[in-house]
């Protein structure tokens, strides 16, 4: 069967040569996408007299025809006619004749995939968007329940001083919501109509792409016909976003790994979200975290994938530019996976408190707290941080912890300190002692919790 745009053309493409460029196998995943942007198009053509506007109804029926058809799976896409627009054409042409050859006027396949792409991920965002808000839900689900559950803080993955277990969970959710607004931002950008811009020239034909742009929800076209159709900033942006948040989605799975772990034990994932061993019957793992850790060098991937494709290509559209939606389509299903996953991990997670608070006590982490004291006595901070040095090294030796020391050997190594350095020393008051803005203290991340809620019900 002769292609398409085959007029010019004296020879068959060589088979290879059409599996190797055809894109249908992925790119019938934009076939809605495709569908609305020829819909608003023939509209535009009936009411500026480009075709008959009872042409334009014909055409109009026969897409939605194909659309129902595509959707209750009765059509077959063939690697012969390349992509979903041409297939779509062929679709048309097959179900109301000639006339079907009439909706291609004043458009290109460049500015069609391209309009098809803007339209795809502006549908997907506001989904990421809606995903991370349910993720979000999960988080302060915990957080108010664990305010006053006390765990070690880590730097360096050293226990450095006892945090609210809440405030943990609570770095989270400002993580995905700086995600959230990333997403809202790049919408600027994803939302503005290439469609018109034709090759890259433009067209002869007296079209009105503010029509079409109105008629798809767009806020605006795009000024120049050769950017429009060689853009590929706003696929590389939603790549870039979905990076950042697929590393915050791993920072947060290495944790639940690590915590689910037998030297941990700080929490425990449900059943739901853990697979067993073929050959050791007492493995739970963490299947889910540990795969959603992994899956972020793929997002990665797809996002330098697509830096290199475009690095060196000339204006305007180049075949290499159909390199741009495997990535960006594997990325959408990564993501939407994830977050599905996430959200009910994270709501169904029981939390170990008593582990939590054993760790708490069996380490140093108060040990600032005993410099701010002597500081608060009038030691320079310097000096006291150099006697407290002494005293944890003291109390290693010892294989003693902090509040196992008497007032005794405190008093070795300052005369400053009296009784009331056991109570500065307890879990709770090194936490509630931490009561500056954003600080762990349990008062600060109650405010904290109502911020988060208050931010999720503005933008909702």
């Amino acid at each position: 069967m002769a292609k398409l745009w085959g007029g010019r053309f004296t020879k068959e493409t060589n088979k290879l040569v059409e599996r190797y460029t055809a894109s249908i196998s992925f790119d019938q995943q934009l076939a809605e996408e495709d569908i609305e942007g020829s819909l608003a198009h023939v509209q535009m053509l009936g009411e500026c007299g480009v075709i008959a506007a009872e042409e334009a109804e014909q055409i109009k029926e026969g897409l939605l025809k194909i659309k129902e058809k595509i959707q209750t799976g009765e059509v077959q896409f063939s690697v012969e006619h390349e992509d979903i627009h041409m297939n779509i054409e062929k679709l048309l042409i097959d179900e109301i004749g000639p006339v079907g050859g009439k909706l291609h006027t004043g458009r290109s396949r460049n500015d069609q995939v391209a309009t098809d792409m803007h339209l795809y991920l502006r549908k997907k965002i506001n989904r990421f968007v809606q995903l991370l808000e349910e993720v979000q839900q999960a988080i302060i689900k915990q957080a108010e329940a664990h305010v006053k559950t006390i765990l070690p803080g880590y730097t360096h993955l050293q226990r450095a001083q006892p945090v609210s277990f809440a405030h943990h969970l609570l770095a989270y959710f400002w993580m995905f919501e700086r995600d959230k607004e990333r997403f809202k931002d790049s919408l600027k950008r994803v939302n503005i109509s290439p469609l018109g811009a034709g090759a890259l020239a433009g067209t002869t034909f007296p079209i009105n792409r503010r029509r079409t742009a109105e008629l798809l929800g767009f806020d605006g076209v795009y000024p120049n016909s050769l950017d429009a159709v060689s853009d590929r900033d706003f696929i590389l942006e939603f790549l870039s976003t979905a990076s950042i948040l697929m590393m915050h989605i791993s920072r947060l799975s290495e944790e639940l790994v690590i915590w689910s772990s037998q030297e941990f034990q700080f929490i425990e994932l449900d059943d739901a979200f853990c697979t067993g061993s073929s050959i050791m019957p007492q493995k739970k793992n963490p299947d889910v975290p540990e795969l959603l850790r992994a899956k972020t060098g793929r997002v990665y991937g797809h996002l330098i994938g697509l830096l290199t494709v475009l690095k060196g290509l000339p204006l305007a559209y180049n075949k290499d530019m159909q390199e741009d939606k495997e990535g960006m389509l594997d990325t959408v299903a990564t993501l939407e996976g994830a977050l599905q996953l996430l959200a009910p991990m994270l709501d169904t997670m029981q939390v170990n408190t008593e582990k939590m608070r054993q760790a708490v006590q069996e380490d140093y982490a108060n040990a600032t707290d005993i410099a701010d004291y002597l500081v608060n006595k009038g030691v320079p901070f310097r000096e006291a941080h150099a006697i407290i040095g002494q005293v944890v090294l003291y109390a290693i030796q010892h294989k003693k912890f902090l509040l196992d020391l008497s007032l005794d050997e405190y008093r070795q190594f300052s005369p400053l300190f009296e009784a009331d350095i056991y109570d500065i020393l307890q879990p709770e008051h090194v936490v509630s002692a931490r009561k500056s803005e954003g600080g762990t203290a349990f008062n600060e991340v109650k405010k904290q919790l109502e911020l988060a809620k208050t931010v999720l019900e503005e933008k909702a």
